[in-house]
């Protein structure tokens, strides 16, 4: 049985943060504030999968037949999203994996279009070609690509100006670039030092601990993150959180602390089960470990708890 038979792949991860630079050995893409997906196409039609290999056409249906758009089998690697005036918007594309109406699903479809955007690929035909260099990864993608629409594109890259591609997405309020050495082969479920992330904002996901309903209908949730095995306290974020996400938090109301330590100021907090995940951006973490500015960007599906861990 091959790759594409298989399926369950676990995309290569981003290794690396760093401050913007200028390179010989790299190429620099935009990064795309969506769902990462990986993308199974041949003649008999499209089968897209999250990182925890959920399928998502049936949430998707717009992206039925992007089959049709490339020249044979293969598998891509890439990002859901939704694009809107040149910008992704995050909670759209989270609401729409969250869905389970299909009438709700084709009505989202029409008003926020989902796009794939195919930044790599994995097989061609009956070879796995994981073992080539980026830059040769690079050409068969653009090669095997028959047309693009708003539904499916293909990721460009731009050579040497990191910098000032960089500064391009702060001054348009983009989230910011991915720098990929050229000669880097593709790794399974591997954090690897070759792609590295460069961010005008930080992000990072939280485990939801609990809940603190304030005043004006204002809900403030409380975060953790693993430590190996331990749940840490890592805060709380108010901003973003919308009615339906507040009603699915709501459900896993429990009466058990699951923190061995937590600060003063949550004596007011209802409970959760820990088991929701959700994105947070941010500027910088606080002194104690804390949060500044964070808005609440949405709940995943694609991850599970434990592996929300604490940056080292």
């Amino acid at each position: 049985m091959n790759l594409f038979e298989k399926k369950g792949i676990k995309p290569m991860l981003i290794g690396l943060q760093k401050e913007a630079f200028d390179s010989d050995e790299h190429i620099f893409e935009l990064k795309l504030d969506g769902i990462r997906c990986i993308a199974y196409l041949d003649e008999n039609g499209v089968d897209l999968r999250n990182k925890r290999n959920i399928r998502l056409i049936d949430k998707t249906p717009e992206l039925d037949q992007i089959h049709r758009q490339v020249k044979g089998r293969c598998i891509l690697d890439g990002e859901l999203a939704v694009i809107r005036d040149g910008r992704t918007d995050f909670s759209e594309i989270q609401k729409r994996v969250m869905m389970t109406n299909s009438s709700k699903i084709r009505l989202a479809s029409q008003r926020c279009p989902v796009c794939f955007t195919a930044f790599d690929i994995l097989f061609y035909e009956d070879k796995e070609t994981i073992s080539l260099p980026l830059m040769e990864r690079k050409e068969l993608l653009t090669s095997i690509v028959a047309s693009e629409n708003e539904h499916f594109a293909v990721s460009r890259f731009i050579e040497q100006r990191g910098r000032e591609f960089f500064a391009m997405t702060g001054e348009r309020g983009l989230e910011g670039i991915v720098a990929k050495k050229k000669d880097s082969r593709y790794y399974f479920d591997k954090r690897t030092k070759d792609w590295i992330k460069i961010k005008n904002m930080e992000d990072d996901d939280f485990i939801i601990c609990g809940y603190i309903c304030k005043s004006n209908n204002v809900v403030s949730l409380v975060l953790g993150q693993y430590d190996k095995a331990h749940l840490i306290y890592k805060g709380h974020v108010t901003l973003g959180v919308s009615v339906n996400e507040i009603i699915q938090i709501m459900k896993l109301k429990c009466d058990q602390n699951p923190f061995s330590d937590i600060p003063k100021g949550n004596e007011k907090v209802q409970w959760i089960q820990p088991k929701l995940v959700c994105t947070v951006e941010y500027m910088t973490g606080t002194e104690n470990g804390g949060l500044r500015q964070p808005v609440f960007k949405g709940i995943r599906n694609d991850k599970l708890a434990l592996e929300c861990q604490k940056n080292s």
